[in-house]
């Protein structure tokens, strides 16, 4: 055993059963409530060597599978117990090239930390505070892999869509020899990690670091370019060996519910873009900024997104602010944790309400939401159906897949749900050098999921360009 320069003992058998699960403390409520900063403290090294040393370094790591990329996570808890901060740093990269954005928007009480064997009675190890603070210390000392040795292969990829699935297949590929180049609409790299997630889970200055940790390694970005539009297609096919199209699901799902189109019926995507335009002075000319100050504010939907929704219109000073889901609370597909904070802050949450209308006043504004019951005990209620005023509703159903025109003349076939098709076993569309990965393949889904989706087709990629020299 190793003693720490804190007197705490390193390699302790028993620290799992001395030392409890202990998180970053969160910032207060009042201070919450007024600004878009991330919510949780910093914890010291000293906090992160204690919590890394609870680890049983299990022989067949649950939590390594759990993950879908599958880090290495008793690895790199070691390194960080002995104060290794660097190697641990660059063990989580190999397997995950933004490991400070998972460490804060991935579901750990779903993924690594609910699969941790401690989670039986006596706390999981906080994995992704650790992860996404080692990392955060790594692009803030300027750490970079050693490429030097890497010979370049003279090949050229073009992503497009620099959200989670692009980042991972260019940093894939630049670290390996080949030259990528990122083509995205929005003027900031991220996708939704950017534009979607508001900075209280994420806050943008993470991505602005990640961008030129992803520059110095040679990946090349062509931002405020949307292809088939400012750049058409059929260039990128004469200039580059193959293609990577990650470009996310971005239309949102409106549940066909009469009164849809009311004035203060905003999809929820376009009000958290719009928000996080006006905080950046992005200048997007195409988005609208919604001020909620002082408005009744419904939210219909229970994931991560509604989540996101609530608690920015917490920020914005909205009068009320309600969250209604149509099944029980243990049914919401959202992270617990996300739950829990928006309650702290103000959020009331109205369950087992199903969404049947919106109705609206003469000058078509909304100004209520029709509902039908949906609990077992719904016969106990006088009227089987509810009516609740508002101001705005958010309708945060989940997205779905958005193709653009181009993809005809292009030759890349889709389902019938607009997802693009990809053969069997692999990535590759319908066009042999056209490869795609991330939620345009299978749908709305979690940002670790892409990221998986993007490397394993940066190796498929990198297989073929190999076998085709």
């Amino acid at each position: 055993m190793s003693e720490t320069k804190n007197n705490y003992i390193v390699g302790d058998k028993l620290s799992f059963l001395k030392q409890d699960r202990k998180l970053a403390p969160k910032r207060q409520v009042s201070s919450r409530q007024q600004d878009f900063l991330e919510i949780y403290e910093k914890k010291s090294d000293t906090d992160l060597i204690i919590q890394a040393d609870r680890c049983l370094d299990c022989g067949n790591p649950y939590c390594e599978w759990k993950c879908p990329i599958h880090n290495y996570i008793p690895d790199w808890l070691e390194l960080v117990a002995n104060q290794q901060f660097d190697q641990a740093a660059q063990l989580m990269h190999q397997t995950n090239p933004l490991p400070e954005i998972c460490g804060r928007v991935c579901p750990q009480d779903r993924l690594c930390e609910q699969a941790c064997t401690l989670n039986t009675g006596l706390g999981a190890v906080t994995i992704g505070e650790i992860e996404k603070t080692i990392a955060d210390k790594a692009l803030e000392n300027n750490w970079r892999p050693d490429i030097s040795q890497i010979k370049t292969t003279g090949k050229k990829v073009a992503i497009v869509g620099a959200g989670p699935a692009g980042l991972a297949c260019a940093e894939y590929l630049t670290r390996r020899g080949v030259q990528p180049t990122v083509y995205d609409k929005y003027p900031e790299i991220g996708g939704l990690l950017t534009f979607g997630i508001p900075e209280f889970k994420l806050e943008k200055s993470i991505l602005t670091k990640r961008k030129k940790y992803l520059e110095d390694l040679g990946v090349e970005f062509e931002l405020n370019t949307e292809i088939g539009t400012d750049k058409d297609f059929e260039e990128l096919s004469c200039e580059f060996d193959k293609i990577f199209l990650g470009m996310g699901t971005y239309s949102a799902v409106d549940g066909q519910l009469p009164g849809k189109n009311a004035n203060g019926v905003l999809a929820a995507l376009d009000f958290l873009i719009g928000n996080v335009n006006q905080q950046q002075g992005y200048l997007m000319s195409d988005v609208t900024y919604h001020n909620l100050k002082n408005k009744n504010v419904i939210v219909l939907g229970g994931g991560d997104t509604a989540m996101d929704c609530v608690r920015s219109a917490i920020r914005q000073q909205a009068k009320s602010v309600k969250c209604i889901y149509r099944k029980q609370e243990g049914q919401m597909p959202g992270s617990k944790t996300e739950v829990l904070n928006a309650k702290e802050e103000g959020v009331q949450f109205i369950f087992n309400l199903q969404p049947t209308a919106i109705e609206s006043n003469s000058s078509n504004q909304v100004n209520s939401v029709v509902f039908d019951r949906t609990d077992f005990n719904a016969l106990k209620y006088k009227d089987k159906q509810l009516i609740i005023e508002t101001d705005i509703v958010i309708l945060a159903f989940g997205f779905r897949a958005s193709p653009p025109k181009w993809f005809e003349n292009a030759g890349i076939k889709t389902h019938d749900s607009g997802l693009v098709f990809t053969k069997e076993n692999d990535l590759k569309t319908s066009d042999k050098d056209i490869f795609a990965g991330g939620d345009m393949v299978s749908g709305a889904d979690l940002v670790v999921t892409a990221i998986a989706q993007g490397r394993s087709a940066a190796q498929q990629i990198l297989n073929e360009l190999a076998n085709n020299k």
